[in-house]
């Protein structure tokens, strides 16, 4: 009866253009004709001040008449829900005019290979799938802006003398190969192009020292050069690098103040899953007011541990049956409110194929879920407009693995690099398998307002540019092999963020 009550005041309200408050929905509920009071308000906010409540109230517990011979009732406390702590220090309901139960759902995918997978893994896939990166990150660069117009290498390669010295200087633009440091500290790799390759040179000055000298460059990603030939015309000097890197940007606002939550690497039939931890997370979802603006819950992958992953795992497992696994993951998202809807999206130890980018989990796992839109990874898509970018994150392997100055320690570096190349994934037969999809579809055509990744189970949440990174947190506690290694995972931590004004919020569980 309340909820009926409840929802023509809202429709009431939506339509003639008055806000709510949780508190003065509470208070409003409590009267004999809330409905008069709604129609007597203006546009705008309806206060406290706008409610009153009946005066005559009866109290709840009537006094004894005889103290003496009454005994006092034994009554069960009241739960209380306890507020956890967050990195909102001005955190205001002001923020969230609605709750999230009040909100209508707004999702929008941009890009999903589920379905739209065409590949053969032959050769032909490979060549157009380098091409298309190469002609799409080569109109990035070129907006950026470089110093003169970019040539085809066999052209520069021909018309060498031109640009011996410092009188007249080349651009080319191409895919880099073999990046190596020369005993001196230069970085030397090779560039090529449809029509050719030449050996470049990006000398190391101790003076002004140049980033990309010390962190290493990413083989088979593009980037543009600029400089001049040597003498005899067998080395190209790089004078300057050219990145696709999109200029600062601003936000977009989603006009309904709803939160969306960030998770990542669940583990679920893991013996080291942290399973009470979810238990307390669902808990403060439904009863922590912040957990009431939450609308929508991002899972970047790996919800389940798998099985057959890696070597003597079953020794790991405490649901040895892959099917299973996912069965008890769909009861503990049965516990989240029934108005948070779930994105999930897999990752390496979910059954999928390994090749990125990877289609949704099978239909015969989606079954067991309600409320959950399943969808491939990565994933573009929008929110109330506001657009995110999520990817499990198996590339940062080989950022770690291929740049010096990138660790585990502070995955958003990676991430940060993936912006600046404008790509998820760029080498080629390194520690991510990839699919050679007729178009390259790990390319970062649009910046989104969220990026965000898991897999390395840390946890960061940083403005980059106009954009909010997001490095989701595992649920899983420190594995024999993260011990061997000694990386001490993040776990439990839940990440929030407003979509109305891009506020953030870390909620620890653990």
């Amino acid at each position: 009866m309340v909820d009926e009550l409840w929802q023509s005041i809202f429709d009431h309200c939506l339509e003639h253009g008055i806000l709510i408050k949780r508190e003065v929905k509470d208070k409003l509920l409590q009267l004999d004709d809330p409905m008069a009071v709604v129609k007597a308000a203006e546009p705008g906010f309806l206060t406290l001040d706008d409610v009153t409540l009946p005066v005559n109230v009866s109290p709840l517990v009537e006094k004894p008449q005889d103290l003496a011979r009454t005994v006092a009732p034994i009554v069960e406390k009241e739960p209380v829900s306890v507020m956890r702590a967050h990195g909102l220090a001005d955190y205001d309901m002001d923020d969230f005019p609605m709750l999230a139960k009040d909100a209508s759902s707004d999702v929008e995918v941009h890009w999903d290979i589920t379905g739209n997978s065409t590949t053969e893994g032959k050769m032909p896939d490979i060549r157009s799938c380098f091409n298309d990166r190469l002609k799409r990150i080569k109109q990035m660069i070129i907006k950026t802006g470089m110093p003169s117009r970019a040539s085809d290498i066999a052209r520069l390669q021909a018309e060498r003398r031109r640009y011996t010295g410092f009188e007249n200087i080349a651009c080319a633009i191409g895919l880099v190969s073999d990046p190596r440091n020369t005993k001196n500290g230069h970085l030397i790799f090779e560039l090529e192009d449809h029509s050719g390759s030449m050996v470049c040179l990006l000398r190391k000055d101790n003076e002004d020292p140049n980033p990309v000298v010390k962190s290493g460059i990413m083989p088979d990603n593009v980037i543009g050069v600029s400089g001049s030939f040597s003498r005899d015309g067998d080395l190209f000097y790089v004078e300057d690098l050219h990145w696709p890197e999109a200029p600062l940007r601003t936000r977009t606002h989603a006009e309904q103040g709803v939160s969306v939550a960030f998770l990542s690497d669940i583990h679920v039939g893991s013996k080291t899953f942290l399973e009470a931890q979810w238990h307390k997370m669902a808990k403060w979802m439904n009863e922590d007011p912040l957990g009431h603006t939450i609308k929508y819950l991002i899972l970047s992958g790996d919800v389940v541990d798998g099985v057959g992953i890696y070597k003597d795992q079953d020794k790991e497992l405490a649901i040895t049956d892959l099917f299973a696994q996912y069965s008890h993951f769909a009861k503990l998202i049965e516990l989240l409110p029934d108005w948070v809807e779930c994105i999930l999206l897999p990752g390496n130890h979910d059954a999928v194929r390994p090749a990125e980018p990877q289609p949704a989990l099978d239909p015969e796992i989606q079954q067991d879920y309600n409320t959950t839109r399943f969808v491939g990874n990565p994933c573009e898509f929008s929110l109330h407009g506001v657009r995110l970018l999520s990817y499990h994150g198996k590339s940062i392997d080989d950022f770690v693995a291929g740049m010096r100055t990138i660790s585990y320690g502070k995955p958003v570096d990676a991430m940060k690099q993936m912006l600046l190349q404008r790509h998820l994934a760029p080498q080629w037969g390194g520690k991510t398998p990839l699919s050679p999809e007729p178009m390259d579809n790990l390319v970062i055509s649009t910046i989104p307002d969220i990026f965000v990744t898991g897999h390395v189970h840390g946890h960061a949440c940083i403005n980059h540019r106009g954009t909010t990174l997001i490095c989701s947190s595992t649920w899983q506690d420190q594995t024999s092999y993260q011990r061997m290694l000694g990386f001490q995972p993040q776990p439990c931590i839940l990440t929030v963020v407003n979509l109305g004004t891009h506020k953030t919020a870390s909620i620890p569980f653990a």
